[in-house]
Formats: C-alpha cells, structure tokens, sequence
C-alpha cells in the first residue's frame, strides 16, 4: 500500500504538478504608501526555460495568462534558464532569441523589468572564470527590449504619483572556486549586489519597490523599501505537510514562501514556475504572482 501510495505521489510530482498554472494574489499595505497610488504588480520568476518541461508553448502560455491580469508593472525575478544539473543530459537548452522574444509580449503600461538570478550567472563558464557579466541571458533580454537591473533604479509614475523600482545585483552570481565547486559550504557563494549603492541612487522620498531574487537580503533591507519581491527558493518546491527537504536559503523557512512581515518590512515570495534540481513539484504548483499595492 505505502509503495503504491509512493509510485503515485512521484507520478503526481512528475507528471501534473509541474505543469499546473496558478496564480496567487496578494495585498499589500506598506507604511506611508501614498493613498491615491493602487499599484498591480505580475511577477514572474525561475522559469527555468528547457525543453520538455518548460517548452515555448509554456512560455507563451504563461505569457497570455500575465497580460490577462491587466497589471501596471510586471518584473522578471531571474533564472531564466533551466537548473536541471543532475539530469543535465535529458533537458534541451532553447533558444535566448526564442524564450527572450516570447517574454517581449509581455504588456503592462509601466513596462516589464527584470534581475538576473544564480543560474543566469552560473549558465556561462566564462563568465565564472572572469568573475564579472555581461551574461549571455542579460544580452538575450536587453535585445528583446527588457531592461536588465543589476544595483539601479528607475523612476516611474502612475497618475501623477511617483514610485521607485530597484533591482538588485544577484548575491548568488558566482561560486566560490571558478571551477564551478563549493569551497566551505551549501552556500558558498559571492555575489554582485550593492544594496547600499542601489539605494543611494534614489533623490526623493516616494516609495521604493524593489526586485531581488534570493530573498535573503530581505533581512537587511531597510523599512525605507516598501516591498520586496523575490523568488529563487522555488517555495520549497517539494512540500510534503508543511516540510521541505531542501530549501536554499540561509535562514531555513524564514523567506521561503509567500507575504513575509518583519516589523514596517514587506516580502513576498514566489514559488516561481519552473523546476531546479529535479523536474519536480509536490505540494507547492508554479504560479504567476499578483500583488496590489495600496495605502
């Protein structure tokens, strides 16, 4: 019975979880947000774009499914590409020009905006070696017309009330050895962020929203940032009553998931829409995030 019951949660993992598509809403009430700004925000975040399981027509579809929320902003939280390592030979790269030019169809009046995440960084060998970008999935997206944010912010407005969108450096970009192995740990790693210096690029006091992928900056994030969007830990990915075997963050549960609130302090999590490690979900389905901003 217990093996039966084993076969078919695998099969579930494998076989339909992953290709759910869900979409989790959420509302937000920052500290001082301004009372006239309602702000939609869709994100989307580790598509781990391959073949076969996170194809075109996946792409597209999750595409079409982003635009129907009708959001004013949409952000791109990172790792792009696919993170299968241990099955590596079963999961087909697709073309940048293809998934990047999918992702230009993306619609939303103050535009679609992205940050790199550890797998975007780690895809190219050169530049591990070199320790320093360009990336070849941030060349991919600028050419399709998204802005790629690494320590800088930009000003936007909806209706005459402004708002800043930051977006962090990734602070898992490179390994510790430019061979590619862990020199003391799960976590050894050195990134480009500068969060100090991204928020020095802000000259006035509107609102800060911010874009990160791991969300472990969060616990040094001042209450001067109203929000924080983040994904990179897949929710867990495999979640079996409220356990995760894996989930690759510093702080354990803390950011893994979902609207965090640390004091004045806004985060939330996406579960994100693709697989990393093993093409599997369990208990924690892809999803498009909505998060409405108001006072």
């Amino acid at each position: 019975m217990f093996g039966l019951g084993g076969v078919g949660f695998g099969g579930y993992g494998f076989a339909v979880e992953p290709y759910r598509l869900t979409t989790m809403r959420y509302k937000v009430r920052p500290n001082g947000w301004p009372t006239k700004l309602k702000l939609r925000i869709a994100v989307i975040a580790d598509l781990h774009v391959c073949e076969p399981w996170m194809p075109m027509s996946r792409v597209r579809e999750i595409v079409a499914t982003t635009n129907e929320l009708k959001p004013d902003l949409i952000v791109l939280l990172g790792d792009f590409i696919a993170g299968h390592r241990l099955i590596s030979r079963l999961a087909q790269p697709i073309e940048k020009s293809l998934w990047a030019g999918a992702l230009s169809e993306l619609d939303a009046p103050l535009g679609t905006h992205a940050v790199l995440g550890n797998h975007d960084w780690w895809e190219s060998s050169s530049v591990q070696k070199e320790r320093a970008g360009p990336t070849p999935v941030g060349l991919a997206l600028e050419a399709a017309g998204i802005p790629v944010f690494q320590n800088d912010v930009v000003r936007l407005e909806k209706n005459g009330h402004g708002f800043w969108l930051g977006g962090l450096g990734d602070q898992w970009a490179f390994y510790s050895r430019a061979d590619g192995l862990p020199r003391n740990g799960r976590f050894d790693f050195s990134g480009v962020d500068d969060l100090a210096a991204t928020l020095g690029k802000v000259t006035d006091n509107s609102p800060i929203v911010m874009m990160v992928h791991e969300p472990d900056i969060f616990s040094q994030m001042p209450d001067r940032v109203a929000l924080t969007m983040a994904g990179h830990t897949h929710g867990g990915q495999v979640q079996f009553f409220g356990y995760a075997p894996v989930i690759p963050s510093r702080f354990g549960r803390r950011y893994i998931y979902g609207h965090v609130e640390e004091g004045e302090r806004h985060l939330v999590v996406s579960s994100g829409l693709g697989c990393s490690g093993l093409p599997v979900r369990f208990g924690r389905p892809p999803e498009i995030v909505q998060i409405d901003v108001e006072a």
